[in-house]
């Protein structure tokens, strides 16, 4: 079982039923990234071209046969950010960096043998976002991303594949803090279910001996 599999406790994650102050019993000082600003934007772009690095295998027969491609990692590559604070918006800036989103692309060469090669996808961004006031602990610019491509041709002369890509960027500005929180405890960890696809569950069902119709004195 699991929090959210049969298990009856009040001391794990759930609906709260009753009063919530029921059970409280400490204020707790976690540390844990508290986010002060996100955006979240979403681009669709055609004729994006992805450079291909560490084919595996190395040295595939040209030309290449796209099948997919899509993003290997939550976290973006963050590079030129430019953070510039407005005087006629207190608390607000200007927030403009280059977002690379690494992509694994999947394709199949001359010969038919299946590979996959990375590549990065990169997009600007220029946003407003709150920032909060310079501090002992410093503010941090970080990104989430997904990207996917859906169609994708290969350039024989270049060596490339052009795609049209589906994707989806958040910027977020954040710091690692210490925060006070109220707390219900620790929680109790429920005992694993294992995963069983019952394959003798029928077999084991049978009866021991056939039923039948027993013969009958004449």
């Amino acid at each position: 079982m699991s929090f959210f599999s049969n298990f009856q406790s009040d001391k794990c994650p759930g609906t709260i039923s009753g009063n919530p102050l029921n059970g409280l019993c400490e204020k707790v000082c976690i540390q844990a990234r508290k986010i002060f600003d996100a955006c979240i934007k979403q681009i669709q772009i055609e004729n994006y071209t992805l450079t291909l690095s560490d084919s595996v295998p190395a040295d595939p027969t040209y030309p290449l046969t796209f099948i997919s491609a899509r993003s290997t990692t939550s976290t973006g590559v963050i590079t030129n950010l430019n953070v510039e604070r407005l005087t006629d918006k207190p608390g607000c800036a200007r927030v403009s960096a280059t977002i690379g989103i690494p992509v694994e692309i999947v394709y199949t060469d001359a010969n038919g043998v299946e590979g996959v090669a990375q590549a990065t996808i990169s997009v600007a961004q220029d946003v407003l976002l709150f920032v909060p006031a310079p501090s002992i602990m410093p503010y941090q610019i970080n990104a989430e991303v997904s990207a996917v491509c859906a169609e994708g041709t290969f350039d024989s002369a270049s060596g490339t594949f052009r795609v049209n890509a589906c994707l989806t960027v958040i910027l977020k500005v954040a710091i690692d803090v210490e925060i006070l929180v109220p707390s219900y405890g620790y929680c109790a960890i429920p005992p694993a279910q294992e995963y069983s696809q019952e394959v003798c569950a029928g077999f084991f069902e049978l009866p021991l001996y056939p039923q039948g119709k027993t013969c009958s004195k004449q």
